[in-house]
């Protein structure tokens, strides 16, 4: 009697359990970019427009996936 194989487990990507958040309709959220740094330049209405999350585009989705398995 052959024995079963078992199946591996995926690593979660650290890097990017720490940068997205899965909602419950399985589409990732991420941070806005261009907020670290040198804001002085930037006007007070981009940076306001710059708080908050935004949905992760499509075709990025299916890398998130692969990276987050059990998120």
């Amino acid at each position: 009697m052959a024995k079963k194989a078992k199946k591996l487990k995926i690593k979660t990507h650290r890097g990017a359990a720490k940068r997205f958040k899965r909602t419950k309709n399985g589409k990732f959220l991420r941070g806005k970019e261009l907020k670290q740094h040198i804001l002085s330049s930037k006007t007070t209405k981009r940076k306001r427009g710059l708080r908050g999350t935004t949905t992760v585009a499509a075709v990025d989705q299916l890398k998130l996936t692969r990276m987050l398995p059990y998120r």
